[in-house]
């Protein structure tokens, strides 16, 4: 192994081992809760334009990291990348988030093609390579996506939804024409992904923020089988690349994820029992989570109480400390040095 790679502690628990204290790094750690992000944000213009600037890009994901020293940097970017990359109409609203020019029919979706993917990809990547030679070197730097039934329910909708009806209703109408949409974002999620890896990923995490809105069977199909063939594919082509699956909401049915897709890791979100964390570490699994990222806003006491509790309930074990979901926009900064602070106050 690469000397430079080998002092990364985020790599250490994929090793199988145990990290006193353990690693640390958050989901959505660079973004509008840092003062210096708005600054770039202001000077990039648009949300797209900064994830495929990337001098600002990887400006914008340095920040936490000197900042905090968090073990692992997360390249700034967005999931709907891929779709966008794909030639499905993108835009972010300032304060209403993603719009979408819906697909949701077959001849929508025929306007859709990997084909188109180069350009875009390849802004990300630059990104990446830039990343790589900027972190310091013990920086593990995680490359990531979205996965393809959470980009889906975007791609279908046209922006997000509290029940990801559309996506949903389309699933069960007609799943071979909803099945063309999942192979295509899986496809395309597959060479975005190793583009990121080629281009100095150390890792890379598959974001399924609304896993939990499917029936098992649904959870089955649109879920595990698309994830664990990006797992499958990319691991071909990157063979020791740590790969996180994040199947939000879906706590009851994580054994099966794991089992299903064969991730290296798992995130666990805030609902997710610390006991069940627990056993999914002692089984060999690397777990990540679960800090409500609402108490981090809060801070004092009682965050102090819930880092000491997670960390303690963990030790010995694969375990990554995080978030159960990403940053608010609200949360003081002061809080999040307050965090990595305790975590790292005591073996």
């Amino acid at each position: 192994m690469d000397s430079d790679v080998s002092e990364r502690r985020f790599l250490d628990p994929f090793a199988g081992k145990a990290v006193s204290p353990p690693p640390v790094w958050l989901m959505r750690q660079a973004g509008r809760y840092l003062p210096e992000y708005r600054q770039v944000r202001v000077e990039a213009g648009s949300f797209l334009k900064l994830c495929y600037t990337p001098r600002l890009a990887a400006e914008v994901t340095l920040q936490p990291i000197r900042r905090f020293g968090f073990d692992a940097a997360i390249l700034f970017s967005d999931i709907l990348v891929v779709p966008d990359a794909l030639g499905q109409t993108v835009r972010f609203e300032e304060g209403e988030g993603p719009r979408l020019d819906p697909v949701q029919t077959l001849a929508d979706l025929d306007r859709l093609a990997l084909s188109k993917t180069g350009s875009k990809f390849s802004l990300v990547c630059e990104t990446v390579e830039r990343l790589r030679r900027d972190l310091p070197q013990e920086t593990a730097l995680i490359g990531f996506c979205g996965a393809p039934w959470t980009v889906a329910t975007y791609v279908v909708e046209g922006r997000g939804s509290a029940d990801q009806s559309a996506a949903r209703h389309w699933a069960y109408r007609d799943p071979d024409g909803f099945q063309r949409l999942i192979a295509l974002l899986t496809d395309a999620s597959i060479e975005y992904l190793s583009g990121q890896v080629r281009a100095g990923a150390d890792a890379l995490q598959i974001f399924d923020s609304w896993a939990g809105s499917l029936a098992d069977d649904q959870f089955e199909r649109w879920v595990i089988g698309p994830t664990a063939k990006i797992v499958r594919e990319v691991r071909a082509r990157h063979p020791g690349v740590p790969i996180i699956g994040f199947p939000r909401g879906a706590a009851a049915l994580l054994e099966g994820y794991i089992e299903g897709t064969s991730v290296d890791g798992v995130s666990c979100d805030t609902a997710c029992p610390l006991g069940l964390m627990q056993q999914t570490a002692r089984n060999g699994q690397v777990v990540q989570g679960n800090l409500d990222p609402l108490l981090l806003v809060s801070g004092g006491d009682a965050l102090d109480r819930r880092v000491d509790e997670i960390r303690a309930a963990m030790k010995g074990l694969p375990f990554i400390f995080n978030l159960g979901h990403g940053i608010v926009p609200d949360t003081p900064p002061d809080n999040v040095a307050r965090l990595v602070k305790r975590l790292r106050s005591t073996n």
